[in-house]
């Protein structure tokens, strides 16, 4: 059973650890989003890892090394490491999905994301210039680069 402690508000989104990367040999990480409309996280390269996404409830566009492609629910797409990708949640009511990684991704979470102040996901904003650079040496520090912004609407 997943505690409160494994369940953080990460930019728009409600994260919740399902398999933490401590728990297993191989370090892998499942993490379950609760993202908001239109939120989108900055261009980024995953060194270390690749990323795995599912997605179970809604729409996401995903820009995978300068392709664009809708991703609906039951649908998977792979991040190879090394691959600039970026996406955005285009379907209105918001979009669940699902994060299987090596364990950086879950690293930058736990080091930025907030315990939640409630149920539900986070107000949607736009990061200032301060904490893009708190973003940007976390991610850093995780085995990821931010190389360009956010996916536009």
């Amino acid at each position: 059973m997943t505690q409160m402690a494994d369940e953080f508000w990460f930019l728009a989104s409600r994260i919740r650890v399902a398999v933490a990367q401590d728990s297993n040999t191989d370090r892998i990480s499942v993490l379950v989003h609760d993202a908001a409309f239109g939120e989108a996280p900055p261009l980024h390269i995953h060194y270390g890892e690749d990323e795995i996404f599912h997605v179970l409830d809604g729409e996401l566009e995903f820009e995978l090394d300068g392709v664009i492609r809708l991703a609906r629910a039951g649908e998977t797409l792979c991040a190879p490491r090394g691959v600039p990708h970026r996406f955005r949640v285009v379907s209105r009511e918001g979009a669940r999905f699902l994060t299987v990684t090596r364990g950086g991704f879950e690293g930058l979470v736990r080091d930025i994301g907030k315990t939640p102040q409630g149920p539900g996901r986070p107000a949607p904003f736009t990061p200032g210039p301060g904490e893009q650079s708190v973003l940007a040496a976390a991610c850093f520090a995780n085995g990821i680069n931010i190389i360009g912004p956010p996916l536009a609407a």
